[in-house]
């Protein structure tokens, strides 16, 4: 940790997260003197334990693709993603000694699927660019007249500026230090911020049969909202059954459209398809298929054709299906009834573990309020922001990393 003899810099940028240190470093290549103060004790927190810490960097999308990921407010991140697309992230960080590699050829990682290595490399940069880091330093109040940003203030001391970046995440994992500072400080100045809730986590649902399927992750699911004002939003990847609802990368995906919902109806019914995208007819012509091959098997056999045991077993129990029955001896009703829920189970989410699971924040900042040619506010010249503090998130894939970076080079980037 370097201290400052002097208060007075050219930026000063408050949190050392991804967008943080993107900032700082983008705004010292420019020649500024900078200062960066993060309060806790170590730089990059959160970052450390993206990804379960392998860090998904970004994705291969083009931007018109990366955008409509983060929905009707997208278009926003435009300026940002020409000044610092996927392709020029990969480049940056090549530059400063991190390869990366996007083995699936849509996710990218570094090549040592560490975020250590990103961190480190992030830190000696800005070493190299002498920038001048303070940690346990929170900011308490922005300094400001009625025209301009002045500078901020920590419990010990006064520091001075004439830009300011606040970069201090969302209310996500406040384990790894995240409280709101930068909504506080943000409505401090005049700013307005939206509802905030918790995204990207696991759900809890009423269906206790759950507990039952712990075992195994099912593929190439589609998660549909069964309310007719949200019936356009899905979702697609792995499911995972939990003690008391369902995880996995499908989940983390939707639950940022989930959470506001819950909050507005109290629960919020779901449609499942755990059977790669088969509808009822075809479900029922593969069974047909497996039974030709197979006439003596149990309704469990068959089934199994198509998912695990523990799952096949509770879905028969809500069909009233007798498992270990030949299927053509099932009662019409009872077949057509397991066939539905094959091809859309329905579940049902009625809770969550709040902020405390959620790996980012559902609103923040408005959007309104900043320009975004350059991140800078518009209810006081000289402040401005970038990564999840604002009104942005989107999905699980590399998205809200991308653009913590890509706001982040922005902010420092501009005058």
């Amino acid at each position: 940790m370097q201290h400052p003899l002097e208060s007075s810099y050219d930026v000063i940028v408050i949190g050392a997260g991804a967008a943080g240190m993107m900032a700082s470093i983008t705004a010292a290549r420019q020649g500024n003197k900078v200062l960066l103060l993060e309060k806790l004790s170590k730089i990059g927190a959160k970052l450390k334990a993206t990804g379960g810490g392998r860090c998904n960097l970004t994705n291969t999308l083009s931007n018109e693709d990366f955008m409509v990921r983060f929905g009707r407010e997208g278009r926003f991140m435009t300026p940002a993603l020409n000044a610092l697309d996927h392709k020029a992230l990969i480049a940056f960080f090549a530059e400063i000694g991190v390869e990366s590699h996007a083995p699936d050829g849509y996710r990218v990682f570094p090549v040592s699927h560490s975020s250590v290595t990103i961190i480190d490399a992030l830190e000696l940069e800005m070493e190299r660019l002498g920038i001048v880091l303070i940690t346990s330093a929170k900011v308490e109040h922005l300094e400001y007249t009625t025209e301009c940003i002045q500078g901020v203030s920590t419990a010990e001391k006064c520091y001075y500026a004439p830009k300011v970046i606040i970069a201090t995440g969302g209310l996500g994992y406040p384990q790894l230090g995240a409280e709101g500072d930068g909504f506080s400080l943000a409505s401090e100045v005049g700013h307005n911020v939206t509802e905030l809730y918790p995204a990207m986590m696991p759900l809890r649902t009423r269906e206790t049969w759950v507990a039952e399927c712990r075992a195994d992750t099912i593929p190439k699911v589609e998660i549909r909202i069964d309310l007719p004002k949200a019936k356009k939003i899905r979702a697609s990847g792995d499911l995972i059954f939990t003690q008391n609802g369902i995880r996995g990368p499908v989940v983390l995906d939707v639950a940022r459209e989930i959470t506001p919902l819950i909050e507005k109806y109290g629960s919020v019914p779901l449609l499942i398809n755990m059977t790669k995208g088969l509808n009822e007819g075809q479900i029922l012509t593969h069974i047909k298929d497996s039974i030709h091959k197979n006439p003596e098997q149990s309704v469990l056999t068959h089934m199994m054709t198509l998912l695990p045991e523990a799952l096949c077993r509770a879905l028969c129990t809500q069909a009233g299906a007798e498992p270990d029955t030949g299927f053509n001896r099932l009662e019409g009703m009872v077949r057509d009834r397991l066939i539905k829920l094959l091809a859309w189970t329905p579940l049902t989410i009625i809770g969550h573990d709040g902020f405390k699971m959620a790996m980012i924040t559902r609103g923040g900042i408005s959007l309104k309020e900043i320009h975004p040619e350059s991140m800078e506010s518009k209810v006081v010249n000289g402040l401005y922001f970038c990564g999840e503090v604002m009104n942005l998130d989107g999905p699980c894939g590399g998205y809200n990393l991308q653009w913590s970076f890509s706001s982040g080079y922005l902010a420092g980037l501009s005058k």
